[in-house]
């Protein structure tokens, strides 16, 4: 797998894990970003800061909105989701809104691995299935033309 796939993949990683701790304290966000950088810094696995900083900002800044997103595809009320997949739900819908070159694919599927390695023990297969949804919305052709494909 290329370099940079690795170090995005990484970035979304702990991405989640700073966007669970803005959730419980709403810490300022260059405080939090600040804590990961030296946290990570000498890290054999390199991370891609960039996109790290960018999921972190553009979901923090924009919570009420991609709660929104989310609560017409969800069975129960946002208040009823775990703290995880909030934060990753949140994060999927940032990259299905803004980040059109990340295939929905990819989107998903990372959103569902995050899911596996840190929700609970069926998170996974509900955060997929709330996310089918939201692509559909945000990227109906898209997700016609996977469809298709299968």
């Amino acid at each position: 797998m290329d370099k940079t796939i690795h170090q995005r993949k990484r970035a979304r990683r702990v991405a989640l894990q700073a966007l669970y701790q803005w959730q419980h304290t709403q810490q300022n966000l260059t405080d939090i970003e600040t804590q990961f950088h030296e946290e990570h810094a000498n890290a054999k696995a390199k991370v891609d800061w960039d996109y790290f900083a960018e999921l972190l900002r553009g979901v923090a800044m924009r919570a009420s909105e991609w709660d929104e997103l989310i609560a017409p595809s969800l069975d129960r009320s946002l208040d009823e989701l775990t703290p995880i997949e909030h934060a990753i739900l949140r994060m999927a819908c940032y990259e299905l809104s803004e980040r059109f070159d990340v295939p929905v694919k990819v989107v998903i599927n990372e959103a569902v691995d995050i899911a596996k390695r840190f929700g609970a023990e069926q998170s996974h297969r509900y955060v997929n299935g709330v996310l089918d949804k939201i692509a559909l919305q945000k990227r109906e052709v898209e997700m016609q033309a996977m469809r298709k494909k299968s």
